[in-house]
């Protein structure tokens, strides 16, 4: 199972994290001659689209690459919902024998399955439900492309 390392954040702060938004589409393959000329859709709110739930949601770090199918790897940082009930195909945070882990939640039939998303790794069958507790279903994945940066900023809240 993955270990997952819990961020202890501040209580989310009521005033909106404004930022600039783009309303054209950024081609991912070739550039477009056409997009000379972008405009500002408005400014967004970043804090509606990660934190749905304030009270309810927390990061966490992730390390270990049992999810990289699913675009989840070591060092990514996740939003996790408490208040979404998780269900089929959802990606949770779980605590299963003790051990923190980040799998999908899938329902074959009526048995429920902790499914990684690496071949790499072997699923995990739920025979005890009460030996399983859901902290949350992952809404976010904040994946680092400029290294270092995240693991640096989060270690100047300590």
């Amino acid at each position: 199972m993955s270990e997952i390392n819990l961020i202890r954040v501040p209580a989310p702060t009521p005033t909106p994290f404004l930022l600039p938004y783009f309303s054209c589409l950024v081609p991912a393959g070739f550039p477009s001659p056409a997009n000379d000329h972008v405009e500002v859709g408005g400014l967004f709110d970043l804090n509606r689209l990660l934190l749905r739930h304030p009270d309810a949601t927390y990061l966490v770090r992730v390390s270990g690459e049992s999810m990289a199918g699913a675009e989840i790897h070591a060092g990514d940082l996740l939003a996790v919902d408490k208040h979404l009930e998780a269900d089929h195909n959802h990606v949770v945070v779980a605590v299963v024998e003790g051990e923190v882990t980040v799998k999908r939640l899938v329902r074959k039939g009526q048995i429920w399955w902790l499914m990684p998303e690496n071949p790499a790794y072997s699923p995990y069958e739920i025979t005890d439900p009460d030996g399983l507790r859901i902290w949350g279903v992952v809404t976010h994945v904040v994946h680092e492309l400029v290294p270092g940066k995240l693991h640096a900023l989060l270690h100047t809240r300590e």
